[in-house]
């Protein structure tokens, strides 16, 4: 007899997870393993069965077998619970993971910082590197620098500039990988090393069972490219490593490297994600871990560490929700997802929301009438019925004002009934991971209520993960939005909390500062909120509400903060209207009563800024008074120009300020980069090599003096310079 996830296919995840819970059955395995032996029982064979119970235990699968038999018995599970619910479960494609079909073809084997560099006439010269969240964990970006050297990742180049002193800079090289006609995304540098990931394509083959034939299997990898560049000149390849599924994110740490790849899981033909050298080695799969309590939605992460320089990997599979926003510390990675609600939710809660929230409300003799159609023996449509006519009947014995307070009552009950369901029908799951060098180590796992913002809605302090999320349910009766701040310790307990900050609005940015966390809400106005967090419950000190938003925040000292976002203002007939780029900063001094300092608007609705969507294309530096950032526009006017009219035009490149504490910002120039053709594959950062201002955009590298912004010299990116094409 065929099991039912036989017979209708795969359909994915598609009913609630407490449906699921505390069923147990045993199904016969129909796939390409053999049952696994179990140890010790006189060599008989059995099939694994899983109790599915929620009880949050972290457990390894033994074998790939015991993989697919655990998958095999969530999906038949997860299609008995949909068909009694709708009927037959529609025929859905399953995702295809990486080499989807292979069948166990592998098996498995038991801030911003700041830096100095020596220069050429041996000066020691201070440069800016990478805009990062956590002081001392580097994130990767297509552009980096050591001080003397840049390095530019574009397409399938590696550009590499000779760029100090700014007066002689060239290009010494650019490299064409061969990257199977990917694009390079991004990169590490770590002394005389690079590690670029790009993604993949990879091929292995299959032999279908009883088969003879191989078929070639596609899917989605991973490599983590690793570059000797103590020869800038002469780059060698050290190693490639592959990694199969879609690159998520990464950390560097030191000497190592940590990054996150996710790759479906076909739950008929579940493929082990696996980690090889090269695309021509053989591979192995790491251990895989799961949890007893089954998630909505399955996905294969894989952390990889990497030694860049002992040529040491590591890696670790945990079948959990797909990683959606990571956040590292220096001992640990937060994964974290939004548990979303199961398709079940929908229809049921109409039922238990009328039982519990409206029948109350009604007269006592309506709700006996009702309650004994509810506990009679007929079908559910032929209860229904009973109980719409019931409730007709009763609608035309009342008076228009009875109706109208009754309808009142039962929509302020079901608002604050769907205001309760927030806190279980959308959760942020949060899985922590501890690393020590290659070392990697399941910590703990947590949920609180709402849904992230981006990374930097998380934070770690003095051994607590601090969180901030937004939780929001819309249904018939209206929407009900709010936002939340949580404290958890080291074990993910969570310790403390402050719910229902700002209600109707969501969080535009969040900024944790050691003992405070700067937070940003908007719905009409901008209330930037002043919040202590030197205990374990979270507490209000100050608020401050302004027009506009912000969508960045950005530590200037201890007692000031700067807001990059948009400039707002009501419209005449009752709306928000959107403006320009708009420069804010707070002084948080008196943290009860938090002022803006000075705002600077830049251009009008057609203005935009990368850095309010990727804080890596923000550059600020206190010591050396500067603070770039790209602007792009469709309708600029020069703010300099004083005539009656001056046409408007596309303008792209960098607003440089200066910034004081007390007087707010200088605009000490701008830094026009022309289109120049070659836009495709670059995107817009400045840094800093000692005194000069480096601005990339557009295929094109200017240098200005940091201070009077003077231009100095300029380098074209493009299609030009020699191309040494590496194969691997």
């Amino acid at each position: 007899m065929q099991s039912q996830a036989t017979r209708y296919g795969i359909y994915g995840v598609i009913a609630a997870v407490g449906a699921l819970g505390l069923i147990s059955v045993a199904v016969v395995l129909s796939g390409t393993d053999e049952p696994p032996v179990r140890p010790n029982d006189g060599g008989s064979f059995n099939v694994p069965t899983f109790a599915l119970s929620p009880t949050n235990e972290l457990k390894k699968f033994s074998s790939n077998t015991e993989l697919r038999e655990f998958l095999r018995q969530v999906a038949e599970r997860q299609s008995v619970a949909y068909e009694e619910s709708y009927g037959a479960p529609p025929l859905l494609v399953p995702s295809m993971g990486p080499l989807a079909g292979q069948g166990g073809f592998f098996e498995s084997e038991n801030a911003l910082p700041q830096a100095q560099v020596q220069s050429r006439d041996s000066a020691l010269l201070d440069f800016s590197t990478t805009n990062v969240q956590v002081f001392g964990v580097d994130e990767p970006d297509f552009i980096k620098n050591d001080g003397k050297y840049v390095y530019i990742l574009s397409n399938d180049k590696l550009t590499i500039v000779d760029a100090y002193p700014a007066e002689d800079a060239e290009i010494i090289a650019k490299i064409g990988l061969d990257v199977e006609g990917q694009s390079l995304q991004n990169m590490f540098l770590h002394k005389d090393r690079l590690v670029i990931f790009y993604q993949g394509q990879g091929q292995k083959y299959l032999i279908e069972e009883y088969g003879y034939i191989p078929t070639p299997i596609y899917s989605p990898t991973t490599h983590a490219l690793i570059l000797d560049i103590s020869d800038r000149e002469n780059a060698k390849v050290v190693k490639n490593y592959e990694v199969s599924g879609n690159y998520h994110n990464a950390r560097m740490i030191g000497d190592h490297v940590y990054f996150v790849v996710n790759s479906n899981v076909d739950y008929t033909n579940p493929i082990i994600p696996y980690v090889a050298e090269s695309s021509r080695t053989t591979g192995i799969t790491p251990d895989v871990f799961y949890f007893d309590r089954p998630e909505q939605y399955y996905t294969f992460n894989t952390i990889s560490a990497v030694d860049v320089f002992g040529g040491e990997i590591n890696a670790e599979t945990f079948m959990i929700g797909s990683a959606s926003t990571i956040y590292v510390s220096e001992d640990g990675i937060y994964i974290t997802y939004t548990n979303n609600l199961p398709y079940q939710y929908y229809k049921t809660d109409s039922k238990e929301k009328f039982f519990k929230v409206i029948l109350p409300l009604l007269p006592d003799d309506v709700q006996s009438k009702i309650k004994s159609i509810e506990n009679s023996n007929l079908d559910p449509d032929e209860k229904w019925n009973k109980i719409s006519d019931l409730l007709q009947e009763m609608y035309n014995n009342m008076s228009e004002q009875e109706r109208d307070r009754l309808f009142s009552e039962i929509q302020q009950a079901s608002q604050e009934y769907e205001n309760r369901l927030v806190y279980e029908t959308q959760t942020t799951v949060i899985h922590k991971i501890g690393m020590d060098r290659l070392a990697l180590s399941y910590s703990s796992k947590a949920e609180v209520p709402g849904r992230l913002l981006n990374q930097f809605s998380m934070d770690e302090f003095n051994g607590k993960f601090r969180i901030a999320t937004t939780s929001e349910a819309y249904g018939p009766q209206g929407s009900s939005v709010y936002n939340n701040v949580y404290v958890l310790d080291e074990n993910l307990k969570v310790v403390g909390s402050l719910e229902k900050i700002a209600p109707r609005e969501t969080i535009y940015s969040a900024r944790f500062m050691g003992e405070r966390l700067y937070l940003v809400t908007f719905q009409r106005i901008d209330p930037f909120f002043v919040i202590d967090l030197s205990r374990d419950t979270p507490k209000v000190l100050g608020e401050l509400k302004m027009p506009g938003y912000s969508n960045y925040l950005h530590p200037y000292d201890k007692n000031h903060v700067i807001g990059i976002g948009k400039e707002t203002k009501e419209s005449q007939w009752g709306g928000v209207q959107v403006f320009g780029v708009k420069v804010a900063l707070f002084d948080v001094s008196d943290v009860r009563n938090p002022k803006v300092v000075d705002v600077f608007t830049i251009g009008d609705q057609s203005t935009d800024s990368e850095v309010l969507y990727d804080h890596k294309a923000l550059l600020f530096d206190r010591n050396k008074d500067v603070l770039s950032l790209p602007i792009t526009s469709n309708d600029y006017i020069d703010p300099l120009v004083k005539d009656d009219y001056t046409e408007p035009k596309f303008w792209q490149g960098f607003y440089v300020f200066g910034v004081d504490p007390d007087a707010g910002f200088k605009l000490k120039g701008r830094v026009e980069h022309p289109n120049s053709g070659y836009d495709y594959g670059y995107g817009s950062r400045s840094f800093y090599i000692g005194d000069v201002l480096y601005t990339v955009k557009g295929g094109l590298m200017k240098m200005n003096d940091v201070q009077d912004m003077s231009e100095i010299n300029q380098v074209r990116l493009g299609n030009t310079g020699e191309v040494i094409k590496y194969i691997d």
